[in-house]
């Protein structure tokens, strides 16, 4: 088993090499107010392991430049202000070279503390908050670059970070697999790091459900489009509906039709390539999702029926390293869920309110970062991520 050490150092270095893959130019920029610039990301990612960890592990402590306490705080308002989230890619200064300076720098210190063998468990949660920022990064560079006519790719398909929008595709036949009404056991349980939101385990009361044995492909999505999915106002949430007309949405976020007109592409990290049939659609607001769901019979699972199918799992495919599924359960509190104290109690607890859960994982998830317990969760419009629909009956 890896040491914490190992593990940390791991991850540290893993933002690094995925900044790598861009240019400074590409670092810097910010293409929306819900994503923030890679820099940003490098250097919040250190700001935690400083203000949470070395401000109260180090006697002597002296940051490693005060103003950074507010340009990196991202939500934590018992740290004091924060630099307003939609203007990050204003930030030309620090420079890049300067954030990889203070990520050196911190990490030196760090280093000291692990010999003093201090703070383990705030290190701990410090690797975990950074592998989740580097999903974001992926998923934010992602947007960023589809913005730009020229359809860049991040990637070459066989670059050595293992970094892809293709994951391995199931049967193309969708199964149903049975699963019998119970009272059931969900939450985390047992000494491996979760989340406060993952926590505590509690009993559920789940009825019979059927469970779809695998994710919705972009075939399947796309005979929704083509039956007019989007123009019915049946098949949508009252907000939904309002939405997609608003923003004038009328397929997946990534999907564009060719020069032609006659085929679908789909920009990915690998540039823009041809509409792969077979691979999971992804990239769905839970307005979609619920609207395609509803166009075929079916709907979304509870995350109590996620959960308790994930732990049956023998004939359940992509329920991790594909998308995040879509639940239809809203982010709020397990019975019994108490906020850490603190400043690091801002962490999950104060975001439980208009949202969704979404469970498993994402093609952009660092390894060893997902469990069946995980509680992800996004707006109801968010699209940005790798999220995609697992049906329910």
């Amino acid at each position: 088993m890896p040491t914490l050490f190992n593990r940390w150092k791991a991850t540290r270095e893993y933002s690094v090499a995925i900044a790598a893959l861009l240019s400074a130019e590409d670092a810097a920029a910010q293409s929306m107010p819900d994503a923030s610039p890679i820099k940003w990301h490098l250097a919040h990612t250190t700001w935690f392991f400083e203000t949470f960890i070395l401000n109260s592990g180090e006697s002597n402590f002296q940051p490693f430049n005060p103003v950074f306490r507010m340009l990196f705080n991202s939500y934590y308002n018992g740290i004091g202000e924060q630099y307003p989230r939609p203007q990050r890619g204003l930030l030309t200064r620090p420079g890049f070279q300067e954030i990889l300076a203070y990520r050196h720098a911190v990490d030196l210190r760090m280093q000291s503390l692990f010999e003093a063998q201090t703070s383990e468990g705030l290190i701990e949660l410090g690797i975990q908050h950074e592998q989740q920022h580097q999903e974001l990064m992926l998923t934010d560079i992602k947007h960023l670059l589809s913005c730009n006519p020229l359809n860049p790719a991040m990637v070459g398909k066989d670059n050595q970070l293992g970094i892809s929008d293709n994951v391995s595709t199931a049967s193309t036949t969708m199964e149903w697999h049975s699963f019998e009404a119970g009272l059931r056991e969900i939450g985390h349980h047992g000494t491996d790091f979760c989340f406060d939101n993952e926590m505590p385990r509690h009993k559920h009361y789940v009825e019979k459900f059927m469970l779809a044995s695998r994710l919705v492909n972009n075939a399947e999505y796309l005979e929704f489009i083509q039956a007019g999915g989007y123009k019915n106002p049946a098949l949508w949430l009252s907000n939904g509906w309002n939405w997609i007309n608003q923003q004038q949405i009328h397929h997946p976020l990534y999907w564009r039709h060719s020069d032609d007109g006659d085929q679908w592409q789909e920009f990915t990290l690998h540039g823009l390539q041809q509409l792969d049939p077979s691979q999971p659609v992804c990239h769905l607001s839970y307005f979609e999702a619920c609207a395609y769901a509803s166009w075929v019979g079916a709907r979304l699972p509870t995350e109590a029926e996620w959960e308790y199918a994930a732990q049956k799992m023998e004939h359940v495919s992509q329920l991790f390293d594909s998308c995040w599924q879509w639940c239809s359960s809203s982010y709020a509190p397990y019975p019994g869920y108490v906020t850490t104290e603190g400043a690091i109690g801002e962490y999950n607890g104060k975001f439980m309110v208009d949202q969704y859960v979404l469970r498993g994982s994402s093609a952009f998830t660092p390894r060893h970062h997902s469990r069946i317990t995980y509680r992800n969760f996004f707006p109801t419009s968010a699209r940005w991520q790798r999220t995609g629909i697992r049906l329910v009956k």
